[in-house]
This record gives structure tokens, sequence and C-alpha cells, in this order.
């Protein structure tokens, strides 16, 4: 399973979930990307979007000021 990285540090709300979104609209299903960000909406903004998107988020953890999300892109993205 291929794991892509989005290194999204110092990026302030939306643009964190406005680019997870475009991210994974360029993965396949069953990829995932792991997204780092430092703004603290984020662990907000990039739940909610996964609810949206149907996809999956796997794991979210805390590194410093880091927020780190491992997301699973859905089988079948939704409409």
């Amino acid at each position: 399973m291929t794991t892509r990285q989005l290194d999204l540090t110092g990026l302030k709300c939306p643009l964190p979930a406005l680019k997870t979104r475009k991210a994974l609209s360029g993965i396949r299903p069953g990829e995932r990307l792991e997204v780092r960000c430092t703004d603290p909406l984020a662990a907000i903004d990039i739940p909610n979007l996964i609810k949206e998107t149907g996809d999956r988020l796997e794991a979210t953890e805390r590194d410093g000021d880091h927020i780190i999300f491992l997301i699973e892109r859905a089988q079948a993205a939704p409409v």
C-alpha cells in the first residue's frame, strides 16, 4: 500500500483542508495520505473533511506543534 506525504506546515485555515482535499483527489482508492499540519484548526477541519469525502481517517497524532493525519482513500468516492 502506497503512502504519500503532504507537508502543510505553516499554512493557516482553510488551506490545510483545501490542499488535503486536492491531494486526496489525486490518489487511488486504497492508497494512503499522511498529512502534517501546524494549524490547530486542522484538528477540526480535516476530520470533518474526511467525513464529507467518505475516506477513512486511520490515525491522528501530535508531535510537538505538528498534527499528523493518516488517511486512506475510499474504495468508491461519493458524488
